[in-house]
């Protein structure tokens, strides 16, 4: 990926600015991660590097945007849906092909899934629905993660083995997280918003947890 230059004069939702002015540089390599109180802005930060860089992303929405009444396999799928026709995609709905399934199987296996790949996603777990939000996202194969508190429904060993999987993954990355020793583990820069601006910018070897505590 190239350099991603983010700036806006204001960021907000419901008629109400959240966040802004900013700019923010994202770098080939690095991985971001977003702390604030809930409702500081992250999510309309990260919603809007997509929507201006949806090529170079994949997405985990809080709300995990999966369909529920479609299974495991056609929920992870969807992340490739524009390499195919439409015919391809189709046919794919009514009876999975082989070669898709091989595809994914191994995401599913390295994610503790693999029993549920024909399952429909309204059966699953909270847990296990987020754990497919992610495979979906590693199955695009974009250069950059965008996530949004991706492992926020796991416990303490699933959740560190789900964000070592996207560390290795994805070259960059941009993510939420509310736990900040968790955040200091696997971000190599840490941005925190408060009243509506980018108050903190530093690498994450410079910090400790007591000063990240402040933000929240």
């Amino acid at each position: 990926m190239s350099a991603l230059t983010i700036q806006s004069d204001g960021l907000g939702y419901g008629g109400q600015t959240v966040l802004g002015p900013f700019r923010l540089d994202i770098q080939p390599g690095e991985h971001l991660i977003l702390l604030g109180k809930s409702g500081c802005g992250k999510s309309t930060l990260l919603n809007h590097i997509y929507t201006e860089n949806r090529d170079e992303c994949a997405l985990i929405p809080q709300g995990l945007g999966l369909v529920d009444r479609l299974s495991v396999f056609h929920n992870i799928y969807m992340g490739r849906l524009s390499r195919h026709s439409v015919f391809h995609n189709l046919r794919n709905l009514v009876v999975p092909a082989e070669a898709r399934v091989a595809e994914i199987l191994p995401l599913l296996e390295r994610l503790g899934l693999s029993d549920k790949c024909f399952s429909a996603v309204a059966d699953l777990s909270g847990g296990q629905q987020q754990r497919v939000a992610v495979a979906r996202a590693l199955y695009q194969g974009a250069s950059v993660l965008l996530a949004d508190e991706p492992v926020s429904a796991l416990d303490g060993p699933e959740a560190d083995r789900v964000m070592s999987l996207l560390s290795e993954h994805f070259a960059s990355a941009v993510i939420t997280l509310h736990d900040v020793e968790r955040a200091l583990r696997y971000g190599q820069r840490i941005i925190a918003i408060q009243d509506g601006a980018l108050v903190l910018d530093e690498p994450a070897a410079r910090l400790s947890v007591s000063a990240l505590n402040a933000f929240y």
